[in-house]
């Protein structure tokens, strides 16, 4: 697909409403600008999930803030945040989210290796312990839906209460942006080895 907007129409940038003139600042202008993938086209439409959010400012606004608060603000170091963002994209083939933080894994230092064992559902044996706890405890999220006590003790004692709590809320929000990816069937902008850990 030539635009990459899947089922939603990529919005100009010079025809929007006030509020999503706003966000689409916020989004191409802020912090996630500087990143190792664009989140604007040629023309200055945002890409992937980020006109998705543009289609319904009210809602997306507020989901940009919280993503933005994940991403820039959170008190989980960046290796295991991008950790537990790709098996968020492959517990959901998410070619897009594994594509856009395939790419952040490797600006903050993950290995190929460590990408393609993320890739294939498994915990890096190259993981620290504290990577392997928030992994463990986001893998008890995506696949059983419930948190073993020995799992959750292992994510307190790495990352305290209020990391445990932050890890939860990022496996939450990269599984709603991969529901509305997928609802939208947004694709990567590219293929091939980008996409090997979403299959």
């Amino acid at each position: 697909m030539s635009d990459h907007g899947g089922r939603l129409p990529l919005l100009a940038a010079d025809g929007l409403e006030p509020e999503q003139q706003e966000l689409h600042a916020q989004i191409a202008r802020g912090p996630r600008a500087a990143g190792p993938f664009s989140v604007v086209d040629g023309d200055g439409r945002l890409l992937g999930p980020f006109n998705a959010l543009l289609h319904s400012p009210g809602v997306g606004a507020p989901v940009e803030r919280l993503g933005a608060a994940l991403r820039f603000s959170g008190e989980i170091d960046a290796r295991t945040r991008e950790l537990v963002i790709c098996s968020v994209a492959t517990h959901w083939r998410s070619d897009y989210e594994w594509y856009a933080h395939s790419r952040l894994g490797r600006s903050v230092g993950l290995s190929p290796a460590e990408l393609e064992s993320v890739g294939d559902g498994q915990i890096p044996e190259s993981a620290s312990p504290s990577e392997v706890a928030a992994l463990r405890l986001t893998l008890a999220l995506l696949r059983d839906r419930t948190v073993p006590v020995e799992v959750y003790a292992a994510a307190v004692d790495h990352h305290g209460a209020a990391g445990v709590v932050e890890l939860c809320v990022l496996v939450g929000y990269y599984q709603l942006l991969a529901g509305v990816l997928a609802a939208a069937d947004i694709p990567a902008p590219v293929s091939g080895d980008d996409a090997q850990g979403a299959q």
